[in-house]
């Protein structure tokens, strides 16, 4: 597709906007006006005292045009330019395909953090008008935002100017999934790096609590995540959480968290491992409990094998035990999704976390001018108002929430939990509340001055072997996070 800017400089939200509808579509952004089988002109000028911002869309033989003058009231006149041009954008794809996302032109990935700043700039009432009339987000959407908002405040407010996070990343899995992003290897192939993976890992936790404690950082949560963490041996997992709870001061910690994650690399001696070294969260993560699905999106366990793992954990003392399952994954329906949001609740988690499946393949228009990611979203979006429906009834509320791109029907990814047991490593990374010190292959630390709302990233080496490698530089990198801090505060 053709994306023809005349007037302004808004090429990344003008295809950002499109990808809302058409997520795989190759599109040549352009300064001159053309018209072709597929193009979008978007323009803005000027008409007397007035901002025009105008759109004409044409697919294949449809054809469809919006105008409308910017409205000058608003402070920022480019940003609400912006805006307007990406109404008319949106109203021309709604008229021609038949569907409106329910994020209207909100394509941001932390929508309830916005919808916060609304609030502490204008006020609630001014934050939802604001949503509904210029970002055009539906009341369904705007409830869900409300409600993780209300969930977020209290978790943020925990936090203090010198509180940070520790994530470990263990970039390995028993088999990559199908719908996979993350950066990680099956343990097949990696399986004779990972000894000397984990060996270097224990060095850089070490020398990063060194950093923590000359800076008199207070620790609020731990988070070990993946890839799998659990495909770890229980001798290896023992190895790194140990090296955690010996060299960082732990008093602080409210949580601590492992990705045990699928349910095939679970076993007692690692669980035990997990609870040995104090830790006090798990995620049991099946996607689906429907076995037909997990062959198709390439996990080599059944729904079976999730209940046995959730009820060992069960017995061995975890009681903060979080599920996640994804919406909107191939061959899944709305009737085997209900039946797996049925078996979860009978196992009675403390925490579930849903998320609308990123999409990975391209597509193409059919015969009758909808597009198959439409179709797919619709099934989506039945799936998640039906999860946060079923887990209300049963006293799970959502407590934080994000959205990633190129998601079935523009959906988002929302954490479920009973009171008390939200997940609060969860709220820290999607606010960008604190600072997280970060370790291992591709993890990504995140200094955060919370006075200037300045951050400032420092990251690791992508792969493993590039991590082992690299590992001598990437030590020296961690001299920037006392640069930093002394930069930005004030230390004892």
């Amino acid at each position: 597709m053709k994306l023809c800017n005349i007037g302004h400089e808004f090429d990344y939200e003008m295809e950002k906007l499109i990808r809302l509808f058409l997520p795989f579509e190759k599109i040549e952004v352009l300064h001159t006006e053309e018209d072709d089988d597929n193009c979008a002109v978007c323009s803005v000028y000027k008409n007397g005292d007035d901002i025009i911002a105008s759109v004409r869309l044409r697919l294949e033989d449809a054809k469809a045009s919006s105008s409308a003058i910017v409205d000058k009231s608003i402070a920022d006149t480019k940003k609400e330019t912006q805006h307007e041009l990406g109404r008319q954008l949106f109203y021309c794809f709604e008229k021609l395909t038949g569907y409106r996302p329910n994020w209207g032109i909100l394509t941001g990935v932390r929508p309830a953090k916005l919808f916060l700043r609304y609030c502490n700039d204008f006020g609630e009432e001014y934050a939802e008008k604001f949503f509904k009339n210029k970002f055009l987000v539906n009341d369904s959407k705007l409830s869900l935002c409300k409600s993780a908002v209300k969930g977020e405040e209290g978790i943020i407010a925990l936090s203090k100017d010198n509180s940070f996070s520790l994530y470990i990343s263990i970039p390995f899995c028993p088999s990559r999934c199908s719908y996979c992003s993350f950066v990680s290897h099956s343990v097949e192939k990696a399986s004779d790096i990972i000894p000397q993976y984990v060996e270097l890992l224990c060095d850089e936790l070490k020398e990063t609590a060194t950093i923590a404690k000359r800076l008199n950082l207070h620790l609020e949560t731990v988070y070990m995540g993946g890839g799998t963490p659990t495909t770890l041996s229980a001798e290896q997992l023992n190895r790194v959480l140990g090296t955690v709870t010996e060299n960082f001061d732990m008093s602080t910690v409210r949580e601590f968290t492992v990705e045990a994650g699928r349910p095939d690399t679970i076993d007692q001696d690692k669980l035990l491992a997990l609870k040995q070294n104090g830790v006090t969260r798990i995620s049991i993560n099946p996607q689906t409990m429907n076995d037909d699905v997990l062959q198709v999106i390439g996990r080599r366990h059944t729904a079976k094998d999730t209940v046995n793992a959730f009820k060992l954990a069960r017995e061995l003392g975890f009681d903060n035990i979080n599920m996640d399952l994804i919406a909107g994954l191939p061959t899944d329906t709305f009737e085997s999704f209900k039946s797996t949001m049925d078996i979860i609740l009978k196992l009675d988690p403390e925490s579930v976390t849903v998320h609308a499946l990123s999409m990975k393949r391209a597509s193409t228009l059919n015969t009758t001018g909808q597009y198959s990611e439409i179709k797919a979203g619709s099934e989506a979006q039945k799936m998640v108002d039906y999860s946060r429906e079923i887990l209300r009834e049963n006293g799970i509320m959502p407590y934080y929430m994000y959205r990633q791109s190129k998601t079935v029907g523009n959906l988002e990814n929302v954490g479920y939990s009973k009171h008390g047991y939200e997940g609060l490593y969860n709220v820290y990374i999607m606010d960008e509340t604190h600072t997280i010190l970060a370790c291992g292959a591709s993890a990504v630390t995140k200094l955060k001055d919370r006075s200037q709302k300045n951050i400032k990233r420092i990251f690791n080496f992508k792969y493993p072997y590039e991590y082992i490698n690299g590992f001598n530089e990437l030590i020296l990198r961690k001299t920037e996070i006392g640069e930093f801090y002394d930069k930005y505060f004030k230390r004892d």
